[in-house]
């Protein structure tokens, strides 16, 4: 019985604007973006590993892209989290 009181009192919550979403989905939008850039990096390393001209370079992009492309994804979202934050 107390598991639908609290279920209604979320909906109300959420209706009424003083449940944020945002805050709620952002962790999985976060570990999307960093598969994502996971995959990219591999993917532009793979690429310039097989490249016949350039792909030092592409293989350099791909590890930046691994290595640096989560922490932007990270700064991202952490930006976004900001302007819902209830201080």
């Amino acid at each position: 019985m107390r598991e639908e009181v609290t279920m209604k009192e979320w909906w109300r919550d959420f209706l009424a604007f003083r449940k944020l979403v945002t805050p709620m989905i952002m962790p999985v939008v976060f570990w999307i973006g960093v598969a994502i850039a996971v995959i990219m990096g591999v993917i532009t390393i793979v690429y310039g590993a097989r490249a016949q001209s350039g792909g030092a370079r592409m293989v350099i992009m791909g590890l930046i892209t691994l290595f640096l492309g989560p922490v932007f994804v990270r700064i991202l979202c952490e930006l976004v989290l900001t302007f819902f934050r209830r201080d």
